[in-house]
């Protein structure tokens, strides 16, 4: 199954906004997904840089969100648990919380990924995307994504 991502910040394929990157303030841009498959018991985002000097650098991990959930607001607090009954791991910048993009050079895209998981993950706050991976394993549902790109001015 394909779960639907989107963002009113910018389109699938465009450019996202600078006050969601380290130019500007740094804040998750809003999400919105459906789709959510029957059976889900939680939601996992995962976003990160493919086109990154040293390979894949995560921009951001949750997971345990609530099933019912239908999106995430901008500007998510850099905190380890959410409000919504979330928990944030640790990205590549060594932090809790999202860090927006952030290109030495060129252009690079962004993965948003959600996943609608079968399970809520024994996991801790500050899990990082490898062991976050590792728990989802087996327990994928659906998943859908939104790409954006990001060029420094």
């Amino acid at each position: 199954m394909k779960i639907n991502v989107g963002s009113t910040a910018f389109a699938e394929g465009g450019m996202i906004p600078r006050q969601y990157t380290c130019d500007g303030a740094d804040m998750s841009p809003p999400l919105s997904w459906s789709g959510i498959p029957e059976g889900t018991k939680s939601i996992a985002i995962i976003a990160d840089d493919p086109d990154a000097p040293g390979g894949m650098w995560v921009h951001w991990v949750v997971y345990n969100l609530p099933p019912d959930l239908k999106g995430l607001p901008e500007n998510v607090p850099a905190q380890k648990t959410l409000a919504s009954g979330g928990i944030q791991g640790m990205t590549d910048f060594r932090r809790i919380g999202y860090g927006g993009p952030c290109p030495p050079s060129g252009t690079h895209r962004y993965f948003f990924k959600v996943y609608a998981l079968d399970a809520v993950l024994d996991l801790d706050p500050g899990a990082i995307k490898k062991r976050l991976l590792n728990a989802m394993e087996g327990h994928i549902l659906a998943e859908g994504e939104l790409m954006g790109k990001y060029k420094r001015q």
